[in-house]
């Protein structure tokens, strides 16, 4: 297998991971495209023989955490990061559950890609709980055609400490749940029972209310390739409980964020 190829496979979910970890599509598709370019200009830079998927999120990492790069991110291929919600102490706790949570790196896998030990990794994995669990309990629609798949995701989210506002099976159900009582966050598959797109029901919905989206497909691949709007969180079918905790984590993370800086704003 050619050195191109062995890391264009794991592109895409470099993407997913990059959009969970900057909170949009065209924040994270920005690093991506730096770490590319990092690539091309210097091949030597990443060692595939080993484990390429490791050495494309590593080059990737150390990208994201350069200072110096995301100071002057619009002189290099006019890269956009989003404002430092948190600062570098906080994000390495964000990365690295991340990696373990969303990606399924192994502990070691994920603290050779942040360049720290085990106990490191293991540490920052456990802040980052810690963090996560302070965010405020939302109220979260759901999406999703399948009943048994929908029930363990609202038992799932329940458990977290949220609220389900109810469970559509359509587009026309969620939009009908959603105008009784609009949701903090929702959690929506692409294709619906009755032929329509969740795209298109979320999109409905979004012309109303802003809101954080997670969307859920078994062909995650076809929503990370770059070429058009796609979603900046997604979860791939089958699911883990861990990944769909850390990702509505994630995305209330971001929303919490924003209503503060337009509180600072206005106040």
């Amino acid at each position: 297998m050619s050195k191109s190829h062995a890391i264009a496979q794991h592109v895409p979910y470099l993407r997913r991971y990059a959009r969970a970890l900057t909170g949009s599509q065209s924040s994270g598709d920005s690093y991506v495209a730096a770490t590319l370019e990092a690539l091309v200009r210097e091949p030597g830079v990443v060692d595939v023989v080993e484990n390429p998927r490791v050495a494309l999120f590593r080059l990737f990492s150390a990208i994201w955490n350069s200072v110096a790069v995301n100071e002057t991110a619009d002189r290099i291929v006019n890269l956009r990061p989003p404002e430092r919600h948190l600062g570098q102490i906080s994000a390495m706790p964000r990365q690295a559950f991340l990696l373990v949570s969303v990606e399924a790196f192994s502990e070691q896998d994920a603290a050779t890609i942040l360049d720290v030990d085990r106990q490191t990794l293991q540490n920052l994995v456990e802040e980052s709980g810690r963090e996560l669990a302070a965010q405020i309990a939302s109220d979260i629609l759901i999406i999703e055609d399948e009943v048994l798949i929908a029930l363990d995701l609202e038992h799932l989210v329940e458990s977290l400490g949220h609220r389900s506002i109810g469970i559509a099976r359509t587009r026309s159900e969620a939009i009908a749940l959603a105008k009784a009582k609009p949701p903090g966050l929702i959690l929506a598959d692409i294709q619906l029972a009755d032929g329509s797109s969740g795209l298109e029901a979320v999109n409905d919905l979004l012309t109303t209310f802003e809101v954080p989206v997670i969307f859920i497909t078994a062909y995650p691949e076809r929503y990370l390739t770059g070429e058009r709007p796609e979603p900046a969180f997604l979860i791939s079918k089958p699911y883990q409980a861990s990944t769909v905790s850390a990702l509505v984590s994630q995305a209330l993370f971001f929303e919490r964020n924003a209503v503060q800086r337009k509180k600072r704003a206005t106040g």
